[in-house]
């Protein structure tokens, strides 16, 4: 988790990351502890996941909320769609401290913004989750199929990070057939099982990691992948690695380890500090996928719930994927600057080209 930030800092935070919004809500009989972050509203609503994580202090959830938020804005932009970034996180253990008067209580929270956030599911939450949001705001997203949401945004999502893969494979490899190639998945949650299965259909050899090991003894059986301890994940020689869990697992002492050529994974905010590493992987000769970029699935599939696009326009969205992570490619080797920084580029161009159509009537 990102290091405690001081309370006298929370303005300075919003200025840094240009915030727009927080919202921090509390409801002691619930016990109902959250806070929505709301980024950028240029190019439409803020979308964003509900995170439930039991995080150490209040200033880890913060700092985590801004980081998501900000993301969501860029994620929203590159991969075209008209919706802002928020986030939001819900301070407490899913296993634990969930129920149904909790998620009410925080849907109330979210309808008070009168849509100025989307909800939809994330770290801690699922559909059944989204539905008891559902009771008391429209705003939200990826509620069970059976009750006219969209479900589980998983399969979209890593079908998206496999797009993202390619991509890479193919600047690297002049090719994007990912037979023979190797894989580390580290995180074999809703998303990273998916990607495992994925992975396996187009013969590739997987290295399944995760805290849980049970789950990945299971995930490892039922698909023919390589149990790692999470431990030892950096010392193996792979051709990719697939952070698929929490965010900042890409830093300094992990890139000095890192033996595979490229990073492309389903986790959010997987470089613990964008400038530094982001250089280091360039410098180091490392592809780096900006994850904003290649797991953008979660936010078509909503984007498409509000939209009332089918299936098949669903898969079109994120099928294109692998051309926005190619244009990211093309731009960080044209100007030689790391992919994260070609990534917001191209974002920031957008954001900007709309901030000038909506200023003028």
């Amino acid at each position: 988790m990102p290091e405690q930030h001081p309370p006298e800092s929370i303005f300075s935070q919003l200025d840094a990351f240009g915030h727009k919004k927080v919202v921090f809500c509390t409801d002691p009989d619930t016990n109902l502890k959250a806070i929505i972050a709301i980024h950028n509203t240029t190019l439409g609503p803020a979308f964003g996941g509900v995170r439930m994580w039991a995080y150490k202090t209040e200033g880890d959830a913060l700092n985590d909320v801004l980081r998501l938020a900000k993301s969501m804005t860029y994620k929203a932009a590159i991969a075209g769609l008209n919706l802002g970034g928020g986030y939001s996180v819900i301070i407490g253990d899913s296993r634990q401290d969930k129920n149904e008067a909790l998620l009410r209580k925080f849907g109330r929270f979210i309808k008070n913004l009168n849509g100025e956030f989307i909800a939809a599911e994330d770290v801690g939450t699922n559909p059944r989750d989204m539905e008891y949001i559902k009771m008391e705001t429209s705003h939200v997203t990826g509620a069970p199929e059976n009750i006219g949401g969209s479900g589980d945004p998983s399969p979209i999502t890593a079908l998206g990070v496999l797009m993202g893969i390619k991509a890479c494979v193919r600047e690297m490899y002049g090719s994007d057939s990912l037979t023979g190639k190797s894989v580390i998945v580290q995180g074999i949650g809703h998303v990273g099982e998916n990607l495992v299965r994925l992975l396996r259909d187009e013969n590739v050899k997987v290295y399944a990691s995760d805290i849980n090991e049970e789950r990945v003894s299971q995930i490892s059986k039922k698909y023919g992948a390589q149990p790692v301890s999470n431990n030892n994940i950096f010392d193996i020689d792979a051709d990719i690695y697939a952070p698929c869990a929490m965010g900042g697992t890409v830093n300094t002492q992990t890139i000095a380890k890192l033996k595979c050529g490229i990073i492309a994974g389903s986790a959010n905010n997987q470089l613990l500090d964008e400038n530094v590493h982001g250089k280091m992987l360039l410098d180091k000769g490392v592809l780096f996928a900006p994850d904003y970029v290649i797991n953008a699935g979660g936010i078509i599939t909503g984007y498409s719930e509000l939209m009332n696009f089918n299936k098949k326009r669903t898969l079109q969205l994120t099928e294109n994927i692998y051309e926005a992570t190619r244009n990211v490619l093309k731009l960080s080797k044209a100007e030689n600057i790391p992919t994260i920084n070609a990534a917001n580029k191209i974002a920031e161009k957008r954001i900007e080209d709309i901030r000038k159509v909506k200023s003028s009537y």
